[in-house]
């Protein structure tokens, strides 16, 4: 049976504020509200208040109300103006979080049912699904967390999921002659989404499939992917074609200015971490400031590596193998 979505929209005049960039979602975000408010409470307080802060959804224990169209940008991730979380993924609130208890129950099971039911419309696997700690660190969604059910829950989203008819994951990937294996573009995919989700660049599947426009992929156009699997990349003994420091490099280090910044920079920038989108050169200016440390905790936090925003042989490692 379709969750039915009831809508309260945003103002137009307000999306400067609250959802100001055009956006193609490729992720879900999860979050758990800080109080026991039902989510009428919760769209009306965000679309009156003046706050940037936004989001698309909030669940409670009868209803999904919408605050936010689908196809604009939510400030809920806390990764920067151009950071993925806030820029590519819709952001869906459970409410009655504080407290917990039987309203809350009731709450997250409708949030599963329905973030499997937003998975199944886009053609998206449960691979798509994060949670607001994945993007900045935040201890969020703070009650799953602390409950330590993380896994529960994404498991529980797969099952719905699959008695919706979905897929497990985002890649419809089959295997060609030679090795190779190719993957089906979906409704909602983009070539960054792609690569990172395959871990390769770009850069790569431009040049294995010709394509010389990255926002001009199709529904069912099938990309080439060079052998490359679902299961996270494993090492490889190719160097990467960008150039990598070796040793540590962190915030008021030795080494905080300097060249060797400016490749660490340009290596995230190509994977789309950088987050300055709108300067020149991406605003790389070979300093390793805050800016620089929080795209590399962020790096890490989306690759199973220790998230301190420190550069260094284990972040290197994962590096050279996604530029690869």
């Amino acid at each position: 049976m379709t969750i039915a979505v009831r809508k309260n929209l945003v103002l137009e005049y307000k999306y400067k504020l609250k959802c100001p960039n055009a956006m193609t979602a490729e992720y879900i975000t999860i979050h758990n509200t800080a109080n026991d408010a039902p989510a009428a409470n919760e769209i009306s307080y965000m679309k009156n208040n003046t706050s940037s802060t936004s989001f698309h959804f909030a669940v409670d224990d009868k209803e999904v109300i919408q605050g936010l169209p689908l196809n604009r940008n939510a400030w809920h991730t806390g990764d920067g103006t151009n950071g993925p979380g806030n820029r590519k993924s819709i952001g869906v609130e459970i409410c009655y979080s504080k407290s917990g208890g039987a309203k809350y129950k009731a709450a997250e099971a409708l949030a599963i049912k329905f973030v499997a039911q937003l998975l199944k419309e886009r053609g998206w696997g449960v691979d798509r699904v994060r949670k607001h700690q994945d993007w900045n660190g935040k201890y969020c969604p703070h009650r799953i967390l602390s409950e330590g059910r993380w896994d529960e829950v994404k498991a529980a989203i797969a099952t719905e999921l699959e008695s919706l008819g979905g897929e497990e994951t985002s890649s419809l990937k089959t295997k060609s002659s030679g090795g190779e294996s190719t993957y089906t573009v979906k409704k909602g995919d983009t070539l960054s989404g792609i690569a990172n989700a395959e871990g390769v660049s770009v850069a790569n599947l431009q040049s294995w499939n010709g394509i010389k426009d990255p926002n001009k992929i199709k529904v069912g156009q099938k990309l080439k992917l060079k052998g490359s699997s679902s299961s996270s990349p494993k090492p490889s003994s190719k160097k990467s074609s960008f150039k990598l420091p070796s040793g540590i490099f962190k915030v008021k280090s030795p080494l905080m200015h300097s060249d060797a910044v400016k490749q660490i920079q340009t290596a995230m920038a190509a994977l789309h971490f950088y987050p300055d989108k709108k300067a020149k050169n991406y605003g790389i200016d070979s300093y390793y400031g805050p800016k620089t440390a929080d795209a590399v905790r962020r790096f890490q936090l989306m690759n199973g590596l220790k998230a301190d925003g420190i550069y260094g042989p284990k972040t290197k490692a994962k590096l050279e193998v996604l530029l690869k």
